[in-house]
């Protein structure tokens, strides 16, 4: 398994998200409390790499990011539009690893 160090916890408010550039690809970085979700960050309604400046909400229990442009939601854990089933973002591994925040990089 490949980890990148992305940024320190703290680096993250809480409640936030931010965009990282891993391998030419921009992933959205979100912290809930001390627990971190990655998401690929291009929003597949408006084609526009903004998830990450998203609004975290809860939907039906489902902990989701809702996206700026068209307000559509994205689970956390499972990149699913909670609106349309047929459509979902990439979602990556995540974890902190003492102060870290690390995303998992497939190859």
């Amino acid at each position: 398994m490949s980890w990148t160090t992305i940024c320190r916890l703290d680096d993250i408010l809480p409640n936030t998200g931010v965009a990282a550039l891993i391998d030419e690809t921009q992933v959205a970085i979100f912290r809930v409390d001390n627990t971190v979700y990655a998401l690929a960050n291009k929003d597949p309604f408006s084609n526009a790499n903004v998830l990450s400046r998203g609004i975290i909400c809860s939907v039906k229990g489902t902990l989701a990011v809702a996206s700026p442009i068209y307000k559509q939601h994205f689970s956390l854990e499972a990149g699913q539009c909670l609106e349309d089933d047929s459509v979902s973002v990439k979602s990556y591994q995540a974890r902190t690893e003492g102060d870290t925040v690390q995303i998992h990089v497939s190859h």
